[in-house]
């Protein structure tokens, strides 16, 4: 019996210690947080804060079961309570993040000697979807072929841009930057060593980046409005679901050396089911 008790103080003891440590923990991340909130450098922001936002969570103490429950108790619930608040925190920062890099919004519009014949650009060359009828356009060295894909007119060599796009109501889309000289003709491999920057969405509900290798994107709810933003010179890509102010995605360590244009993808048709347009969308500031 003196033993059980020894080995059950000890289980205890441990326990609470390791509660601790995970709570120091959590204070210095919420203060890493309160920090980057006060913080007028908007590259360190950036860039601090992903690694912040995907921090490891915290164990689950709720399955934990000792016979004195006291201490534990109080410690476990200080650390729900961190958790609480730092999710608040690390939603303020987001909100924080998108209203600067809206800052860097750019007037895009679409180019039609770029599109595949089977798209139909507005007259103010801000949507596109495609029609599933192939139009009969001269086949400039511009135009995409046979994919589905459009340019802006506009291209970017330096500096920061950022630039919003509509895909409500779409099954599919894809969006990014690329290289100005990037292949039209033929099949395209979307990457970043063929020089496109691109989050996809397939199959209603599957959302996708291309990076070096495909990653899966988990995300908590589905975006009707995709903001990009391009640091230039930092070579950094990231995708906001602006409603929702999360990051979706972001390319980090890209070496860019040519012009970047904004690119675009309806993505097919499919007899009526993704027939709704992508649209370039005016940049309101969120709040």
């Amino acid at each position: 019996m003196e033993e059980k008790q020894r080995s059950t103080e000890k289980q205890t003891k441990d326990l609470i210690k390791e509660l601790q440590q995970e709570l120091s923990g959590q204070r210095e991340r919420a203060a890493d947080v309160e920090k980057l909130l006060l913080s007028d450098d908007h590259l360190h922001l950036l860039q601090s804060f992903s690694s912040i936002s995907s921090a490891p969570p915290t164990k689950d103490w709720t399955q934990v079961r000792v016979h004195q429950r006291t201490h534990e108790g109080s410690v476990v619930k200080a650390v729900a309570q961190l958790e609480e608040t730092i999710s608040k925190e690390v939603k303020k920062l987001l909100k924080v993040v998108l209203r600067r890099i809206q800052q860097f919004a750019v007037d895009v519009t679409l180019d039609p000697d770029t599109a595949h014949p089977d798209l139909i650009l507005s007259d103010d060359e801000k949507r596109v979807y495609d029609s599933d009828v192939r139009k009969n356009l001269p086949d400039n060295p511009q135009r995409f072929d046979p994919c589905v894909c459009v340019f802006a007119k506009q291209s970017f060599s330096s500096g920061r841009f950022y630039f919003e796009v509509q895909v409500k109501g779409k099954t599919e889309w894809t969006l990014g930057v690329t290289r100005e000289t990037s292949k039209r003709k033929g099949d395209i491999t979307l990457s970043p060593e063929e020089g496109y920057w691109t989050v996809v969405l397939r199959n209603v509900d599957e959302y996708k980046a291309y990076d070096d290798s495909v990653v899966t994107l988990s995300l908590e709810s589905k975006p009707e409005k995709v903001g990009v933003f391009v640091d230039y010179e930092e070579g950094l890509v990231s995708f906001y679901d602006v409603d929702a102010a999360a990051l979706i995605f972001s390319f980090t360590g890209c070496s860019f050396t040519h012009k970047l244009l904004p690119y675009f993808s309806p993505e097919l048709n499919y007899g009526g089911t993704n027939s709704a347009p992508l649209i370039i969308s005016a940049v309101s500031h969120s709040a």
